[in-house]
């Protein structure tokens, strides 16, 4: 039987879907266009890690999945944005903190789960980086969004983007500060998501696991 994460990722794709071909009967361009973009999303991180040799856990293909249908679906087709103030900056938050976790799992890895090969407060700090280029580009892709289709995605323009990056940098910030903790051994439950994606992909932390009896 499929697990939780597999199934709520299905339900979603099958919302997307469904929704889509409902605005395509009736002919809501914008709405089909939007519901098709967030669907090829939740494919999207699955077959870029397989092309590369990565697999990342069903957990984190629903919750890639689950903040695509909140911003594009939710967001934008039904306008939480304007409906629920809050929506756009706990979305961000919690996107940061999901990038930089992987970002500093994908560092992590260059190093092939090598504790040693550079202090913990380095990879976080390139984590760091690497969740707020994200995070920036998203802004660009807002920009362009309701530039070339008039959408409204920037809401109330500078004080909307601003807003957002601060609390990207919170997020990203926070991400980088539990990746280092957990270099440090000392995460405790925090570093569930960190253990779940190693051993996912143990063949690329082959040092980490050299080192530890019986690995």
């Amino acid at each position: 039987m499929p697990n939780t994460s597999t199934l709520v990722l299905s339900a979603i794709r099958l919302i997307l879907a469904l929704e889509a071909a409902v605005a395509l009967l009736r002919g809501v361009w914008p709405a089909a266009f939007v519901t098709l973009a967030a669907l090829g999303l939740t494919v999207l991180p699955g077959l870029l890690a397989s092309r590369i040799g990565l697999r990342l856990p069903p957990s984190f293909l629903a919750a890639i999945a689950a903040f695509v249908l909140a911003t594009l679906y939710l967001g934008e087709v039904y306008d939480f944005y304007n409906r629920f103030w809050w929506w756009d900056l706990a979305l961000h938050f919690g996107s940061a903190m999901g990038f930089g976790i992987l970002g500093f799992l994908l560092i992590f890895m260059l190093f092939e789960g090598d504790r040693y090969a550079a202090p913990p407060w380095a990879i976080g700090a390139l984590s760091f980086c690497l969740a707020i280029t994200v995070g920036t580009l998203w802004e660009l892709f807002e920009y362009a969004m309701d530039t070339l289709f008039g959408f409204n995605m920037m809401k109330s323009g500078l004080p909307d983007t601003m807003g957002d990056i601060i609390v990207n940098t919170l997020g990203a910030a926070l991400a980088a500060v539990a990746g280092v903790i957990y270099l440090l051994d000392r995460a405790g439950r925090l570093g569930a998501p960190f253990d779940l994606f190693i051993q996912t992909n143990r063949a690329r932390f082959r040092k980490l696991f050299a080192r530890k009896p019986g690995g």
